[in-house]
C-alpha cells in the first residue's frame, strides 16, 4: 500500500480557484501567430509555447517602447519566476492576443502578468505571470530599475 503525503499548498475554496480574466485587465497588446510547429500531437498549442509568447509579449513591448536593448543595454531581465493557468485551448492556425500589465513594481523586480486571448475572444485562454530580477549584464547583481524603464513600466500598471 502507498503512502498518502500531505500537500503543501493549502486548499482551495471554489472562490480562488483562477479564472479567464477579461481584457479589460491589460494595459498593452501584442498580436502573435501561431504556427504549425506550436500544436502537439493533441491537436493544440503545446504549453511550453505559451511561456515563450510571455516573453515575446514582455521584451517586445519593452523593446518598442525603447527601454530595453537586448545586444548592448547594460541592464537585463532575468525571470525567476513563472506560472500558467489554462482555460481554453489555443490551436494553429488561431491569431493569439497577449494582453500584458505589470502587477507589481519594485525597487529592481517586475512582476508581469500576460493574458492569452484566441483573436477576438473577450475571455483570456490562459493567463500567468512572470518575475523579472534586472541586473547588470556582466555581474548579473540585481540594480535599480533605470528611470526610463521604471516609467515604462508605470504605464503598464
Amino acid at each position: 500500500m502507498s503512502e498518502t503525503r500531505p500537500s503543501t499548498e493549502p486548499p482551495r475554496s471554489p472562490e480562488s480557484r483562477p479564472a479567464p480574466r477579461p481584457r479589460a485587465d491589460f494595459r498593452a497588446w501584442r498580436s502573435i501567430s501561431t504556427r504549425w510547429m506550436d500544436n502537439d500531437v493533441y491537436g493544440h498549442v503545446n504549453n511550453v509555447v505559451y511561456y515563450s509568447w510571455f516573453d515575446t509579449a514582455v521584451n517586445a513591448t519593452l523593446i518598442e517602447r525603447g527601454v530595453l536593448d537586448i545586444e548592448h543595454g547594460g541592464v537585463i531581465g532575468l525571470v525567476v519566476q513563472t506560472q500558467c493557468h489554462y482555460f481554453g485551448p489555443l490551436a494553429f492556425p488561431q491569431t493569439v492576443e497577449a494582453g500584458i500589465r505589470v502587477a507589481r513594481l519594485g525597487g529592481s523586480s517586475v512582476r508581469y502578468e500576460i493574458g492569452l486571448f484566441a483573436q477576438g475572444e473577450a475571455l483570456s485562454a490562459a493567463h500567468g505571470h512572470f518575475v523579472h530580477v534586472y541586473v547588470d549584464r556582466q555581474s548579473r547583481r540585481p540594480v535599480p530599475l533605470p528611470p526610463a524603464l521604471r516609467g515604462v513600466l508605470e504605464t503598464l500598471q
